[in-house]
């Protein structure tokens, strides 16, 4: 009894390496992100938006 086996196409596994750089394209945006959040330029101007936010006006 003859086995066929399944010739592999010239796309296999192409839906791995687009999960892969999709994977690794938002790793590093959600690193700059991070860096551009936590800087301390935004950390003041969002410090002085809640303050303002906050404050009462007289």
């Amino acid at each position: 009894m003859r086995t066929f086996r399944r010739r592999p196409r010239p796309d296999d596994g192409s839906t791995t390496v687009e999960y892969a750089i999709v994977t690794v394209a938002v790793a590093a945006f959600a690193a700059v992100l991070y860096a551009l959040l936590t800087g301390d330029s935004v950390v003041s101007w969002l410090t002085n938006l809640v303050m303002k936010a906050l404050s009462v006006p007289s």
